[in-house]
């Protein structure tokens, strides 16, 4: 896992060495252990291509694994890891291929000499890349399937930059760095979550995940969609008869499962360790690594101080997990009043505003997480793939007798469970320089109204999974992990796993209160009391109440210079939300704060954009 930048020009311009050493320098983090630039020659000048890298070592820790990594008219940066590497690497040799290293990027690079723009197609793993193809004079840039590695562009005049992160493009000149009205709309909608290409700001795009993208040197782009997930049932998978019993079913995907976990644990030259939060995800990932034969696992867990209302730890359950399992277990246990002052941090850590209140809590496991390892596995996704929400269900009975061909209908059965507020609401708050119409709703209709799906249910599911997460919990832990150094692997989104899961019946899905095949998997080999325990947020309790010091702090960024000067938000409602902040009406339909969300936004803003704090 690392961070990669570069640049394009078309009108002239030559790649300067300062603006990608400046790029590089805010993707330090994400791969301190070595640097690479590498620009374009034209004779004794600099041309108009560049490209850079800072590197995580993982696979192949030696000098051979440097990037960017040439072969012949080829150059490559590449972020993630492709857990196939070793099968590929052996088909391309028989095809008469050449390694010079034992990495995953040379094979990313012999792949596309053999295979052209359609070697994504072969990869399994998380990854975004670049690769400038000096004979067809074109920069070819790819995202892996559920977009777990993140890919941000900037067209500027006259060409076009990328990186790992929003930081790195806005430490450069001519970036537009106005609010998207639509951003502005998804952002406020749909829990901060923005899908791409759109970001909260005009200058700033990102590639969509499942897609690649061309860039010529006369400025045209091209883009293509290379996976689309099917969510209905077929007659046979991987050529035998579709299972017909929930038992099938189960083994199943239990043996899916236990591959993907295995892929991500064999493809790392340095020890590999498990986020234990207490919760069935995590505790399953330990329990399937020890049926594999894994010894001294190492575990971590965080927690805080307890709140009057609620315990600010899940220990309870995390150390059953250890106990059974005899893990290398490191207990984090933090103060609340350690949590606002490195609020900041994390925020400068965000590629995009984020409103998770965990992210902090992922930011500081992940400071004490990378002294010991750099590699660990991760539970996100699980709730997604196999319908862990409780609003699942409410959609699932929303939809069962509606058109699946109208956007509308599908909306209307949508929303309620899951919009932070309606278009009207959104007009009312937001200052008229940025309305637009309703294009979250229009976004919605259309993933939910799309080919390929037997149910409203699957419709939801497969949005969640390829588009809602994506900018969510997928992108808060690649960022907060990312900020130590530290690389997040993501079994339960494994796209061969969740092609599978997509398949099960309805019935499977959102049995038992959700996640039935993963509860049935996890009996026997996960403690009762983690498989039956009803599903809680991850407690965060010095963010999660909106008074005392955190209400105040709040409050400082939405009345500031700043805030006031940008326009955001409608001062008259922004006045009624701070004198009444934890009003019913305040909080979203699955209780959000609508103070945290703003307040979150405005520190973004001020310190990526504004860079005032």
């Amino acid at each position: 896992m690392c961070g990669i930048c570069g640049e394009i020009y078309w009108d002239g311009q030559a790649s300067r060495i300062e603006r990608l050493d400046a790029m590089l320098h805010a993707l330090e983090k994400r791969g301190p252990d070595d640097k690479g630039v590498w620009q374009i020659r034209q004779g004794s000048k600099v041309g108009h291509v560049g490209l850079g890298h800072r590197r995580l070592s993982i696979i192949d820790l030696s000098n051979a694994g440097h990037q960017p990594m040439q072969d012949k008219e080829l150059m490559l940066v590449f972020n993630g890891c492709i857990y196939n590497y070793q099968a590929l690497k052996a088909e391309l040799e028989a095809l008469g291929h050449v390694f010079q290293s034992h990495s995953d990027t040379e094979v990313i690079l012999k792949a596309y000499r053999q295979w052209g723009m359609e070697c994504v197609q072969r990869f399994e793993g998380m990854f975004a890349f670049s690769i400038w193809d000096d004979d067809l004079q074109q920069l070819f840039l790819a995202r892996d399937r559920m977009g777990i590695k993140p890919l941000y562009y900037a067209p500027v005049k006259g060409g076009m930059r990328f990186a790992s992160n929003t930081q790195a493009l806005l430490c450069t000149e001519g970036i537009d760095t106005e609010i998207d009205p639509v951003g502005l709309h998804h952002q406020l909608t749909l829990h901060a979550v923005i899908p791409a290409p759109y970001t909260i700001l005009k200058g700033i795009r990102k590639l969509e995940p499942g897609h690649w993208m061309v860039v010529h040197p006369d400025g045209q782009i091209f883009k293509k969609r290379f996976w689309h997930l099917e969510a209905s049932t077929p007659d046979e998978i991987d050529g035998k008869p579709t299972p017909t019993t929930e038992q099938e079913w189960i083994d199943l995907i239990h043996n899916r499962l236990k591959e993907a976990v295995l892929k991500r644990l064999t493809a790392a030259d340095v020890p590999v360790g498990v986020l234990l939060s207490g919760g069935l995800d995590s505790s399953l990932l330990v329990a399937l690594l020890d049926e594999a034969g894994v010894k001294n696992i190492k575990t971590f867990s965080i927690g805080f101080e307890d709140a009057p209302e609620e315990k600010g730890n899940e220990f309870e359950f995390s150390d059953l997990v250890v106990q059974r399992y005899q893990t290398d277990h490191q207990k984090i246990q933090l103060s609340n009043k350690a949590v606002l002052p490195r609020l900041h941090e994390a925020v400068e850590a965000m590629s995009e505003p984020m409103v998770g209140q965990d992210a902090v809590a992922f930011y500081l496991l992940s400071e004490k997480v990378s002294e010991r390892v750099k590699v660990v596995m991760s539970g996100q996704g699980a709730d997604e793939v196999f319908g862990g929400y409780s609003w699942y269900s409410k959609m699932h009975q929303a939809g069962v007798n509606i058109d699946l061909t109208s956007p509308q209908e599908a909306v209307q059965a949508f929303a309620p469970y899951y919009f932070d507020r309606s278009h009207q609401e959104w007009l009312e708050v937001i200052n008229p320089k940025y309305h637009v119409e309703d294009v979250t709703s229009r976004l919605v209709g259309d993933c939910l109204t799309e080919t390929g799906a037997d149910s409203f249910l699957d419709q939801v599911l497969r949005f969640d999974v390829t588009t809602l997460i994506v900018d969510d919990p997928v992108k808060r832990v690649d960022n907060m992990t990312m900020a130590w150094g530290l690389e997040a692997r993501v079994p339960f989104l494994d796209h061969k796993l969740v092609e599978l899961a997509m398949m099960a019946p309805d019935a499977l899905k959102i049995k038992q209160d959700g996640k039935f095949i993963l509860k049935a998997i996890a009996r026997g080999i996960v403690p009762d009391e983690i498989i039956d325990r009803p599903k809680v947020a991850f407690p965060m309790p010095a963010l999660k109440y909106v008074r005392g010091e955190f209400y105040a702090f709040m409050k400082s960024l939405l009345t500031s210079p700043q805030a006031k000067a940008r326009g955001v938000f409608n001062q008259e409602k922004l006045h009624d939300l701070l004198n009444n902040p934890e009003a019913k009406e305040n909080f979203t339909a699955i209780q959000g704060s609508k103070l945290w969300h703003a307040a979150l936004l405005e520190l973004w803003l001020q310190k990526h954009v504004d860079q005032t704090i």
